[in-house]
């Protein structure tokens, strides 16, 4: 296994973690603004006011994308196992 094979299995995990990790931290980063933009209007400084709603966003999310993020893991794991014996010999 030479370094460029190496580089290429780190790159495809890392892009891998961005598009799964993307649609939960995209949702709660959004919700989160929301929330900060109405608590500053409205000067109310509750701290399950910006909690809640971004647990309930991120369940959502994880709810209606879960199954294209599980499938996503799950072809990648298995396309990385499938690639050991080709990487080794």
């Amino acid at each position: 296994m030479d370094s460029q094979q190496v580089f290429d299995i780190g790159q495809q995990g890392l892009m891998m973690l961005l598009m799964i990790a993307a649609p939960v931290l995209l949702t709660v980063l959004v919700v989160g603004l929301v929330i900060s933009i109405f608590q500053a209007a409205t000067q109310i400084n509750e701290a399950t006011l910006s909690f809640v709603p971004k647990v309930v966003a991120a369940v959502a999310v994880l709810a209606i994308a879960g199954p294209w993020m599980l499938t996503m893991l799950v072809d990648y794991l298995r396309q990385t196992l499938q690639s050991i014996p080709t990487v080794v010999g």
